[in-house]
C-alpha cells in the first residue's frame, strides 16, 4: 500500500515564511531555510515552497532561496511562483528542486503543462489550484471556480474541468489548495478535494486548512488525497511532523514513519 505523504509548506514574501488566513492579514514564521531544515529533521516527506507575490509583482522566483533550500534537505520538494516559462522551470529545477507548480501560467497558457512535461518528464509539473466555492451549473457545474494571482483573479474555469484538462496535458500531481478553507484550522475541503482525487489519475495533494491531525486523516480517507500539505500548526509549533505521523499510523493511515 502506497504511504501518504506529510507537506510542509512554506509561503514566502520578502525571504520571510508567512502564513495568513485565506491569504490576507499575513504574520511572519520565520527564515525558510531554517524552517525547512526543521522539518526535514523532523521527517516529513517533501516540501513545496512559495514565493506567493512574484506572480503578482511580475518577477522571476528567488533562485538564491532555493538554492539554500535545497542546500539544507536531501528529500524532493517543489517550488512555485514567478515562474512564467520553460526557461523559468529549468532554473528551478537547476537551483536544486524537484517540481515546479504552476497556477496562473497554466491557466494563462495550458500548453505550457505538456511543453514542461515532455522537456523535464511529467514527475517535475505540478498544478497548482486555488478553487473558491461558487454557484453550481452553467460553466460551473461542480460548483468550484478556479482562481489565480493568490485569489486576486476569477479564471472561469470549472475546478474539476481544469484539473482534467491539466492531466490530460501531462501534468504529474495536482494540488488543491481550497480558498475557503486557507488558514483557517476547521480542516480541509473535502468536498473539491475529493470530486477531483476521483476524476483524474495522477496524485492529488489536499491543501488549506489543517488544525489537527484529524483533518489530515480525513484528507487521506474521505478526500481521497494522496498527501496533504500542513502549514500553521506545524509553524506554530502545536504539532510536530513525527506527531502527525505517529497519529495517523494510530487511526491506521500508511505513513512513512520518521525516528527521533
Amino acid at each position: 500500500m502506497l504511504t501518504r505523504r506529510i507537506i510542509p509548506c512554506l509561503d514566502v514574501v520578502k525571504g520571510r515564511v508567512t502564513k495568513g488566513v485565506r491569504f490576507k492579514n499575513n504574520v511572519d514564521m520565520g527564515d525558510p531555510v531554517e524552517l525547512a531544515r526543521k522539518y526535514y529533521d523532523d521527517g516529513c516527506d517533501e516540501l513545496v515552497v512559495y514565493d506567493i507575490t512574484a506572480s503578482a509583482e511580475g518577477r522571476g522566483t528567488d533562485l538564491e532561496m532555493v538554492a539554500s533550500v535545497a542546500a539544507a534537505v536531501h528529500i524532493p520538494f517543489a517550488v512555485g511562483g514567478g515562474v512564467s516559462s520553460l526557461e523559468d522551470m529549468a532554473a528551478v529545477l537547476d537551483a536544486g528542486a524537484e517540481k515546479v507548480s504552476v497556477n496562473t501560467l497554466a491557466v494563462k497558457k495550458p500548453e505550457i503543462i505538456g511543453q514542461g512535461a515532455r522537456r523535464f518528464g511529467s514527475q517535475c509539473i505540478v498544478l497548482g489550484m486555488d478553487p473558491v466555492k461558487t454557484e453550481r451549473g452553467g460553466a460551473f457545474p461542480s460548483g468550484y471556480e478556479v482562481t489565480t494571482h493568490g485569489f486576486r483573479v476569477r479564471s472561469g474555469l470549472d475546478a474539476v474541468e481544469w484539473a482534467k484538462r491539466a492531466e490530460a496535458e501531462g501534468v504529474g500531481e495536482i494540488v488543491v489548495n481550497s480558498v475557503d478553507a486557507d488558514g483557517t484550522h476547521k480542516g480541509f475541503n473535502l468536498e473539491i478535494t475529493r470530486m477531483i482525487a476521483d476524476a483524474v489519475s495522477v496524485p492529488v495533494v489536499a491543501s488549506g486548512g489543517a488544525g489537527n491531525p484529524e483533518h489530515i486523516r480525513d484528507a487521506f480517507t474521505e478526500g481521497h488525497a494522496d498527501a496533504a500539505i500542513v502549514a500553521g500548526i506545524l509553524h506554530s509549533g502545536e504539532y510536530g511532523v513525527c506527531e502527525i505521523k505517529a497519529r495517523l499510523c494510530e487511526y491506521g493511515v500508511p505513513v512513512r514513519m520518521c525516528y527521533a
